[in-house]
């Protein structure tokens, strides 16, 4: 018997997300399409943000996401999870997939989806052009359409000979549409000054790598600043205990705030952040910042430096040309250069408010909203 819908059936999509923000970027992608097929059926790679839009998960993989070199430790969970998507393909007739972001695994769903005739749109295109370009291919032979999220990223993918409209970035979607607590705001001032946040991502690894040194940092400022306030983001439950356990090996007083970190960010003097899409959130609110991120030297030195064809690795930065915010990564040996940086900054005002205003600068014109609605016109034009 065919599985085949009958045409006047409601599309079916199946969507991929490995990451938290995969998963928060999908959600929204599910309400815009919401706007424009009520009926839509959702399955796929799934965490709890597009679960709770309706989408069935086949398997979750948001508690267990890598990045950068750091992509090994979930391959056996990936793999299953490939496993349940093929016999999702063969159960089970899909007008079309989108994956987000995390092209380790979703490469791979993408080839595995074209061998069964499904179209695929890639939302959240693999960074070719910070490395791994050798992917092309790949993306030319699975993937009919990218979805880019960055403005410099529609003209690179096409000069490649890909299919690539720049939607906006999800990120802006999101943040203008949270309700600002000015008496929140008031009140962390309030704590002490200078205040300093802290971003440590919200993958657990991410967290065991940058948040001691985030920390180291922190102390050396109290240690100038006694008055200091320091707020450290919690930015799941997944990684909160985490959280406590270097609070408490690090004997650093702070304060804990939950995300959104809208008020946190908009009280800070500095913030002290994990390399990602998190540095967009910062320039958002035109937030001072210094990067961060503490991967293996080793695994950089053999192969991350052969690799990686960047000049700059913060997308702040890279957005820039230049280094608008002090950057240390791909590892540091020692938080010293990153303490003097950070203090330097604070005693120091009028080089607060010029990279205010620079980030002010950067970020306005990346502020394109409406994401996740384009991303969905572009999934019906390629839906089969």
């Amino acid at each position: 018997m065919s599985n085949r819908q009958e045409p006047s059936s409601p599309p079916r999509f199946f969507i991929s997300a490995a990451e938290p923000s995969g998963d928060l970027h999908g959600a929204s992608l599910i309400r815009a399409m919401r706007d424009r097929c009520p009926g839509a059926e959702w399955a796929g790679i799934a965490g709890p943000d597009m679960q709770a839009e309706g989408c069935r998960a086949i398997a979750d993989l948001t508690g267990h996401a890598g990045m950068l070199l750091g992509t090994l430790g979930p391959a056996r969970r990936g793999l299953v999870a490939l496993k349940r998507a093929v016999q999702e393909f063969r159960e089970r007739q899909y007008d079309a997939v989108v994956v987000i972001d995390s092209p380790v695994l979703n490469l791979r769903l993408a080839r595995r989806a074209h061998a069964f005739g499904i179209p695929v749109l890639y939302y959240i295109a693999p960074q070719l052009w910070a490395w791994g370009k050798w992917r092309v291919g790949k993306l030319r032979r699975y993937v009919r359409k990218l979805a880019v999220v960055l403005p410099f990223e529609e003209r690179f993918f096409r000069d490649l000979g890909l299919d690539a409209t720049f939607v906006g970035h999800p990120l802006f979607d999101v943040l203008p549409a949270r309700a600002m607590d000015a008496d929140c705001v008031d009140r962390i001032r309030a704590a002490g000054r200078p205040v300093v946040a802290i971003l440590p991502g919200s993958r657990r690894h991410v967290v065991d790598e940058v948040l001691p040194g985030q920390l180291a940092v922190a102390r050396a400022i109290r240690d100038k600043f006694p008055g200091a306030h320091i707020g450290v983001s919690l930015a799941n439950d997944a990684v909160a205990q985490l959280v406590d356990r270097h609070v408490a090996a690090a004997g650093v007083a702070v304060e804990r705030y939950r995300q959104p970190n809208a008020e946190l960010l908009s009280a800070a003097d500095l913030t002290l952040v994990a390399s990602g899409t998190a540095t967009l959130e910062v320039a958002h609110y035109a937030c001072p910042m210094i990067v961060m991120y503490n991967g293996s030297r080793l695994m950089y030195h053999l192969l991350g430096r052969w690799l990686v064809r960047l000049d700059r690795y913060s997308l702040v930065n890279i957005l820039a040309g230049r280094e608008l915010v002090p950057e240390f990564m791909p590892y540091y040996t020692s938080t010293q250069p990153i303490a003097d940086a950070a203090i330097g900054l604070l005693e120091n005002p009028a080089a607060l408010d010029a990279m205010r205003r620079d980030l002010h600068a950067l970020i306005d014109p990346v502020r394109t909203r409406g994401a996740a609605a384009r991303t969905a016109d572009m999934l019906l034009e390629i839906a089969r």
